[in-house]
């Protein structure tokens, strides 16, 4: 499977947005490894980048194809020269904060609180109700 020209040009003015240079690059083919059968392991598709001036290094094999691989590493680069060196939070980075901020257990006082918001909440409900009639 190729990449379409779209998406070369894509990639090609991220990286010059950037200030990234295709020959700041060392490309190199390597083995794959993991789940795949026999193809994966005798073919060369995983790719390795590594950009010379900031020593940032990506390895990618998300695909069965060069071609592909090639570019997911490229924009990986550029997502991680973008991270680290402007210092800019990527969606995804946000996304597992988000989590993680979800995930977090409250304290004793969040706790007692939200109990106490929830019991004035039922109360406020419970005389809503139909008066008793007897």
């Amino acid at each position: 499977m190729s990449v379409s020209k779209e998406k070369e040009e894509e990639i090609s003015r991220f990286m010059e947005k950037l200030g990234i240079k295709e020959d700041d690059l060392i490309e190199k083919f390597i083995l794959g490894s993991g789940r795949g059968g026999q193809n994966l392991q005798k073919t060369s598709s995983c790719v390795y980048l590594k950009h010379i001036p900031t020593g940032l290094e990506v390895k990618c094999q998300k695909d069965r194809s060069r071609a592909l691989n090639r570019l997911f590493a490229r924009r990986l680069l550029c997502e991680k020269y973008q991270e680290i060196i402007l210092e800019e939070k990527s969606k995804k980075q946000q996304a597992n904060e988000k989590i993680r901020r979800q995930k977090q257990t409250r304290s004793r006082k969040q706790k007692a609180r939200m109990l106490d918001n929830k019991k004035q909440h039922a109360e406020k409900k419970s005389l809503r109700s139909r008066p008793d009639e007897n």
